[in-house]
């Protein structure tokens, strides 16, 4: 009881957080200080999880289902395979066709979930982040001593974020190494060279970080994608082969190519490498991501981009992924009911 009290003092102060699924007591808990995760689960002190995340719009889940696809593709990846709200299906059919009905029937499952998370949290703006973990069992590197199935969790973060578009941000280069290309391709919990490289940026006066491969072609950064606008007016995204192929990076790209005459790229929209060198002479530049979804680059290594101001395409595509936001076609609405 005394345990439980001293928790309840530590999270009263912080509402951010006003839901969480836990598919170890198999429901929706809305006690933050009952919000935990067993210490024995190969997540925690293994690494051996995945996790995605999705944001909320005055009610609406945004690319829910882009997230969970990308999300079901890092789990088979780590070798972390049915979900354990699905773990009465049975998994011994080897016909593709089956294959897909199961992965269908996971996603829709998880999507229930969430959807029913998000609801009973009340909240309207923010994002929710969910995982998929080995599951607890014991101490030792193998997760052949789990549960029988793997661990789900969710939980619900409140955030009145606001669109990035009118005041730019500094970026540098780390020297903090890439991940592999399996690691980086698949979201997983291991997450420290991401934590050192936007640490770097911080102790430097930048917003974030950007890795450039040892070929010298610009990678990501450690929780965005890096868009660029050459002189010749072409908007272009580093390929995705040894980098996460973020969702929003995804969609403001099909964006972009249906409205690149609005948006003044006669160059045409790209998904290609592109060198440092190149990408230094760019005259615009943006992290993209989730919570951003666009947000201008004016200052990389000491140096403006273009003109150190914010650039007409970048805003533009602030605009458009923002009005995609609240009103695009990839939402899921939330039945509130509290």
């Amino acid at each position: 009881m005394q345990v439980l009290q001293k928790l309840q003092e530590k999270c009263c102060s912080n509402r951010s957080y006003p839901a969480m699924y836990s598919s170890i007591v198999g429901g929706i808990i809305l006690d933050p200080a009952m919000m935990v995760i067993p210490m024995d689960d190969h997540m925690v002190h293994r690494g051996h999880g995945v996790f995605d995340t999705a944001m909320i719009m005055d009610g609406w889940l945004y690319e829910l289902d882009a997230h969970l696809d990308r999300f079901l593709r890092s789990a088979a990846n780590a070798r972390i395979i049915h979900p354990p709200v699905l773990s009465n299906n049975s998994s011994s059919s080897s016909s593709s066709s089956n294959s897909i009905r199961e992965k269908d029937k996971e996603k829709e499952k998880l999507r229930s979930i969430l959807v029913q998370m998000t609801a009973a949290s009340g909240c309207r703006k923010g994002s929710i982040r969910y995982w998929l973990s080995s599951g607890p069992g014991d101490f030792l590197l193998s997760s052949s001593g789990c549960s029988p199935s793997p661990a789900f969790y969710a939980v619900v973060i409140a955030s009145d974020y606001e669109q990035c578009r009118d005041e730019g941000v500094k970026a540098v280069t780390t020297a903090v190494p890439m991940k592999p290309p399996l690691f980086a391709t698949t979201k997983n919990v291991n997450y420290l060279p991401n934590v050192l490289s936007i640490m770097d940026a911080e102790d430097r006066g930048a917003f974030a970080s950007v890795w450039v491969d040892e070929q010298g072609f610009v990678a990501e950064g450690p929780m965005v994608n890096v868009a660029f606008v050459t002189p010749q007016r072409e908007l272009v995204l580093p390929v995705f082969d040894n980098i996460l192929a973020g969702c929003t990076a995804k969609r403001m790209l099909a964006l972009a190519t249906n409205n690149n005459i609005i948006l003044s790229v006669p160059g045409g929209v790209s998904n290609r490498k592109i060198t440092a060198d190149e990408a230094r002479g760019c005259v615009e530049m943006a992290f993209v991501g989730s919570g951003l979804p666009v947000l201008p680059v004016v200052e990389w290594d000491g140096q403006p981009v273009g003109d150190g101001k914010v650039g007409p395409v970048m805003r533009a595509l602030s605009d458009l992924l923002w009005e995609d936001m609240k009103s695009g076609p990839d939402r899921i609405p939330v039945p509130y009911y509290i």
